[in-house]
């Protein structure tokens, strides 16, 4: 795979603000549709953002303690990545714990449904030890299989489109990396594309229709697209420092709405507000939990 640093600076679309919001560490946007909204979160406050863009309307609730990813569920109601393993939340806001293993100094990270259904729920230290974190497959049973041990932050995740390759980012090594899928497990890890130093570190990715990744650059200020062979197609800049993940959403998956965090330096005034790109690329239909 490329790793080639060179890419089109779009001028176009420029980013709008979607939610003006002081999120701390606001991450996992994830376009819902099923109820036609874009569900967010910020992990350190413990808060699940709702917004609708048709319309407005903006929801909120807390989870009781650090959330690092929610996703919806076929039958309705969400699945989340917490503090102290994967829940299950009903549609009348039942909770239940599906996968409970609480492990000190360790807190739910980035998360993404796999095509068949499943969950791929990653971890990490609160102090980021190496090696401290890893990535499992939830089923919708409940039964945990640890995929990647070994990883450090597990951040974003996402599947190409025919669902033969599988992209995942440890952040501190500075790279996205692929997989071949084999039935329920991934094989032939290599790298799709480094990040040069002082471009930032890759969090949360999406993949869109033509196949490309799109990545959020922590400390990097941009958003970045990268073609199936790893070359780099496209750079969106953006106002605020901490980009953080970035998805697809709106009727026709056209919108890139970007999630943004205030935490750990001395924030833009848009920081910590959830941001859209309107007209951005086409997206893909994301599955739901099949929980």
């Amino acid at each position: 795979m490329s790793t080639e640093t060179s890419g089109r600076t779009a001028r176009h679309p420029r980013p709008e603000v979607a939610v003006r919001e002081t999120a701390e560490l606001g991450e996992g946007p994830t376009w819902d549709p099923a109820t036609g909204r874009l569900i967010w979160i910020d992990i350190l406050s413990s808060r699940v953002h709702g917004y609708d863009p048709a319309t407005g309307r903006r929801t909120v609730f807390t989870t009781g303690q650090h959330v690092g990813a929610v996703k919806p569920r076929a039958g309705g109601g969400l699945v989340l990545n917490l503090r102290d393993g994967v829940a299950l939340l009903s549609p009348e806001g039942a909770f239940s714990w599906l996968h409970h293993d609480p492990v000190p100094n360790r807190r739910g990270n980035d998360a993404a449904v796999a095509p068949d259904g499943s969950l791929w729920a990653g971890t990490m230290t609160y102090d980021e030890t190496p090696g401290g974190g890893s990535l499992t497959r939830i089923a919708p049973d409940g039964t945990a299989v640890e995929v990647l041990p070994d990883s450090t932050v597990s951040n974003g995740t996402g599947w190409s489109p025919d669902g033969r390759l599988m992209y995942y980012a440890d952040s501190p090594t500075r790279r996205v990396d692929v997989f071949d899928v084999v039935g329920q497990d991934i094989r032939g890890r290599r790298t799709l594309a480094e990040i040069e130093d002082g471009a930032g570190y890759p969090d949360g990715l999406c993949v869109d229709a033509d196949g490309c990744v799109w990545v959020a650059l922590w400390d990097g200020g941009a958003i970045r697209r990268y073609t199936p062979d790893g070359r780099l197609d496209r750079t969106l800049p953006l106002p605020v420092r901490r980009p953080t993940a970035c998805a697809f959403g709106g009727p026709d998956l056209t919108d890139l709405y970007i999630t943004t965090a205030r935490v750990g330096h001395r924030p833009h005034p848009l920081a910590g507000s959830l941001l859209v790109l309107p007209n951005a690329g086409q997206g893909l239909p994301q599955p739901a939990f099949a929980g």
